[in-house]
């Protein structure tokens, strides 16, 4: 009897330190993570550039590539966030990224692969003045702000005045058809979210204008896998490709400051109930100092005309924050 019971004893033993083993063996094939302080925020341990790689090629959404030692990053992940140089993640958006790279220091965002920084937490520029071709709106569009400020957003990226003028973009934008209709003291018109609403080439008829989407549509249409869309960000982020020498067309009003709520009205739309505005204006921001914002107005034909740096802001953000720009 005391024979048998010294066996299971020995067997039990035998199975223990063979699951112990096993489990050493899994922890060193383990992706180690390491936990590092950074202002409070915890961070898995970045991995070198050749690892990224080969993780990123079993990934469903994203694939990340070496070619003549320059990566090329293909999928919806466009914005890549590195740490010290070490890559860290990939976001969908700008906005995003910015977001988490701000918790980090020196972070940077890269679009698309290694080439093109969109934000760097070292930038710490404070003034900047780009010279960016001026294009009046008037006298044939005198709703096409928007238009127009992306015609110069293009020929500043390089693209001619043969391929690109503000009438050509007039025909190619997205257009919302909604008829405008007044019933029961309510609006019914379209939504400059989904298109340009009404007539662009006429005051006397009803009309309105065109948001960042389908502007950032039309301009990637010319300048593919180059458009930065950043509606969203904080003002001080949108900065940072006009310190890199690209202008940024942002959706504004007219008196370039905040509104009083009585220049606002709401129209029902076909996807949603839309806060408009009928001060909407478009402009190039073409750059900064400590006390102005300085851009290129379709509408007055000035350029770099300036106006004070808070009250440009505020009324940008009141708008919705947004804002594009491009990679060179």
């Amino acid at each position: 009897m005391g024979k048998i019971n010294i066996f299971f004893l020995l067997l039990f033993v035998f199975f223990i330190l063979s699951g112990c083993l096993e489990n050493q063996e899994t922890k060193k094939n383990e992706v180690r993570k390491v936990e590092t302080k950074d202002e409070d925020i915890i961070h898995s341990e970045v991995v070198s550039a050749k690892s990224t790689i080969e993780d990123a090629k079993s990934d469903e959404e994203i694939t990340l590539q070496e070619k003549d030692e320059k990566w090329i990053w293909d999928g919806v992940n466009n914005y890549i966030l590195f740490r010290n140089g070490h890559y860290v993640t990939a976001y969908q958006t700008f906005v995003e990224a910015v977001s988490h790279a701000k918790k980090m220091k020196e972070s940077t965002v890269y679009f698309r692969g290694d080439k093109d920084i969109v934000w760097q937490s070292s930038n710490k520029s404070t003034s900047k003045l780009i010279n960016a071709p001026l294009i009046s709106q008037l006298p044939e569009l005198p709703r096409g702000c928007e238009v127009t400020s992306l015609a110069m957003l293009l020929r500043t990226a390089g693209i001619s005045e043969a391929k690109v003028n503000k009438t050509k973009l007039a025909k190619e934008i997205k257009r919302d058809t909604t008829p405008y209709k007044k019933e029961n003291g309510q609006i019914f018109f379209g939504n400059p979210y989904d298109g340009f609403v009404g007539d662009m080439y006429s005051l006397n008829t009803p009309g309105y204008g065109v948001y960042h989407g389908p502007l950032a549509e039309l301009a990637e249409q010319y300048i593919p896998n180059k458009v930065i869309n950043m509606t969203g960000s904080e003002f001080e982020d949108i900065m940072f490709p006009v310190s890199n020498g690209n202008p940024v067309l942002v959706i504004h009003n007219s008196w370039f400051k905040k509104l009083p709520e009585s220049q606002f009205q709401t129209w029902n739309t076909p996807t949603d109930k839309v806060k408009i505005t009928m001060r909407e204006h478009s402009v190039l921001i073409t750059g900064y100092d400590k006390e102005y914002i300085y851009f290129n107005d379709p509408l007055s034909n000035i350029k770099n005309k300036k106006v004070n740096k808070k009250d440009f802001i505020d009324g940008w953000i009141q708008m919705g924050k947004q804002a594009i720009t491009y990679v060179k």
